[in-house]
């Protein structure tokens, strides 16, 4: 199962998230951001290559609806609800994801 986290600069929540779940249960993982100043910035590319897109706020879910419509065709989208509010591999934050996202995978 391909897995794409996204938050916004893809520094802290979702970089947490590619991290954790790369290799877990037999799962790959990438991570990127919806904003211009993102480390990696979300593709259509990497839209293509998930199977499960998880988005850390409702923002990057309206993001990626407006900006990739065609690509988010038939893809399964998930809103964590996790708030721009932890440092990369914050131990809250890894119990925070793992707790969000273990019955997806």
């Amino acid at each position: 199962m391909k897995l794409l986290f996204l938050c916004s600069q893809n520094k802290r929540r979702s970089l947490t998230a590619e991290k954790i779940f790369n290799g877990y249960k037999g799962c790959e993982a990438r991570s990127a951001g919806t904003e211009s100043n993102s480390r990696v910035k979300v593709t259509a590319g990497l839209i293509g290559w998930a199977d499960i897109i998880f988005c850390m706020e409702k923002k990057h879910v309206r993001r990626i609806r407006e900006k990739y419509a065609e690509e988010i065709n038939n893809k399964q989208i998930l809103c964590l609800n996790i708030p721009d509010e932890y440092e990369y591999m914050d131990e809250e934050l890894q119990e925070l994801l793992v707790s969000c996202v273990e019955e997806y995978v």
